[in-house]
């Protein structure tokens, strides 16, 4: 007995997995379908070529640390604790990130109106955060995004570098932690 919702499922982990690691260009969707124990051509049925599968893959992801960590202008602190836990759980949205970057450089993406839209709703929460006076307006709101998220992120983009630079043990990632948000804190205040 077939399940299309369970295969659309099994195929998108595997897409995740795979683009993860490989990237687009690398990605196979022979591989997606091996891991996800459905044939090719369901793949393409259900999400199209493999860019537009990228592209769903990551849109999906995106949506889910939305979710999970909206920008909150009025806790800093906690929004970069929750941003850090999410990426530590979920390393891949960062490896989709900078496979995109490598792939379209600055060229217009496929969905980027969509993107436009996701990226509009957490700069309008930097904007009312500005409008009332708890962060900076001395940064424009999508230019304080970027930096935030970079400070957040970087340690998740490059593990290595924060092993070598912080240390391996918990008190230096406690210590790392705890000076990434003393960062934002310093970034955002009036």
């Amino acid at each position: 007995m077939r399940d299309p919702e369970a295969t659309k499922a099994r195929i998108f982990e595997a897409a995740v997995a795979e683009f993860a690691r490989h990237g687009i260009a690398g990605a196979r969707i022979d591989r997606i379908a091996a891991a996800a124990k459905a044939n090719k051509q369901l793949i393409y049925a259900y999400f199209g070529n493999k860019a537009e599968l990228f592209s769903k893959v990551l849109g999906s992801c995106m949506v889910d640390l939305a979710a999970a960590v909206p920008v909150d202008p009025d806790d800093i602190d906690g929004w970069v604790d929750r941003l850090l836990d999410y990426h530590a759980a979920h390393p891949e949205l960062l490896r989709l990130l900078f496979w995109e970057g490598i792939e379209y450089g600055s060229a217009e993406l496929p969905d980027e109106a969509a993107r436009q839209d996701h990226y509009a709703r957490k700069v309008a929460a930097i904007e009312d955060g500005q409008s009332r006076g708890v962060l900076t307006d001395a940064i424009p709101a999508g230019d304080l995004l970027i930096l935030l998220t970079a400070l957040t992120n970087w340690m998740a983009v490059v593990p290595q570098m924060r092993r070598i630079l912080a240390g391996t043990e918990d008190s230096d990632q406690d210590r790392l932690r705890a000076s990434i948000k003393e960062a934002a804190r310093r970034l955002v205040a009036r």
